[in-house]
């Protein structure tokens, strides 16, 4: 695509809800060439399917079936025990993977008293059970991501994260993670259950508008639509666009870092502004192992203390400190409050 080509919704491409519908009456086997096509699931590579037991999971887990064989794919199932549906979804998954020929393990959980945010726990335990699944079994590990959540995921991280990789959204690929989903709408997966006879369960949570992810869905797309027909759609493509932008400003930094966690303060003072965020972003979050976004506007305070000699720590965001000392800043993870 280059950059002269009009973005979704301009006056050559048709209205975002009729391609939504156009894509929502493609036949089963038409979504699993396309699923193939994304080159993330390999014939007879073994696959551990996350299973919620929703739509998405469901088509998921039908699609890697199909594409790669049953005696290859492992389903997860985590049942936390916070909703009284929890054990009917589990049933359901149970008869789900009978159905397919597919072997499931299901991990039984208790929200441990002081466990902080619910939904970063319930996170933790699943990627943490399927990485030990997909460990056991040399697999990948498939989630049922769809372009719906990207346009979510993006909205809601540019409304609560500072710095660009809000604006990523969710990789193709991440380590052991692949989302072959990526592509396809929620319409799109319900459309293919539908084709395909498969039951899924709505999670009620999905509704309640005290979660953020919620109030994104039921209100904020909304409004995106009423501004635009192809909001979503270019929402989808700025990120998409801005993913291919970050690998040429990954390149930049590996080039001015090479394998340092270290930079000169007169190599970081000569440096164009955006550049010199760029940098401090990286060894911050290199010493961390997370996102730290907010060490970026913290360059002109590093300088300041640098010009008054002598060795000096700043606090950069998160659990990370900038230590500035013989002349070089580098990144240190500072133990937990």
């Amino acid at each position: 695509m280059s950059p002269g080509e009009p973005l979704v919704g301009e006056s050559r491409e048709p209205p975002a809800s009729e391609s939504r519908d156009a894509a929502a009456s493609e036949s089963p086997v038409q979504t699993r060439a396309r699923v193939q096509a994304g080159g993330l699931l390999q014939a007879g590579e073994p696959v551990v399917v996350m299973l919620s037991g929703g739509r998405d999971s469901v088509c998921l887990l039908d699609l890697v079936v199909n594409l790669g064989g049953a005696p290859h794919v492992h389903a997860l199932h985590v049942n936390y025990g916070l909703r009284p549906e929890a054990d009917a979804e589990e049933r359901h998954c149970r008869a789900l993977c009978e159905r397919l020929g597919v072997a499931l393990e299901v991990v039984r959980a208790e929200r441990p008293a002081g466990a902080g945010n619910l939904q970063a726990w319930a996170r933790a335990l699943r990627y943490g059970a399927a990485d030990a699944l997909a460990r056991r079994h040399g697999a990948v590990i498939a989630t049922g991501h769809t372009a719906t959540d990207q346009v979510e995921t993006v909205l809601y991280r540019l409304a609560a994260s500072p710095g660009r990789r809000a604006l990523l959204g969710m990789a193709l690929r991440e380590g052991r993670v692949v989302r072959p989903l990526l592509e396809l709408t929620r319409e799109q997966t319900a459309a293919y259950c539908r084709a395909r006879g498969l039951e899924w369960c709505e999670d009620p949570s999905n509704e309640d508008e005290r979660y953020a992810r919620a109030r994104v869905r039921h209100r904020l797309l909304p409004a995106l639509d009423a501004v635009h027909p192809a909001a979503r759609a270019n929402v989808l493509r700025t990120a998409r666009l801005l993913r291919e932008e970050a690998e040429v400003l990954d390149a930049l930094l590996n080039a001015e870092l090479g394998d340092e966690r270290s930079i000169a303060i007169e190599r970081l003072r000569a440096l164009a502004p955006a550049l010199a965020r760029l940098i401090v972003v990286r060894l911050a979050e290199e010493a961390s192992g997370t996102y730290v976004p907010q060490a970026g506007a913290r360059v002109g305070e590093i300088l300041a203390l640098a010009d008054r000699g002598g060795r000096a720590e700043l606090h950069v965001g998160g659990l990370v400190g900038a230590v500035i000392e013989d002349g070089r800043l580098r990144m240190v993870k500072l133990p937990p409050h």
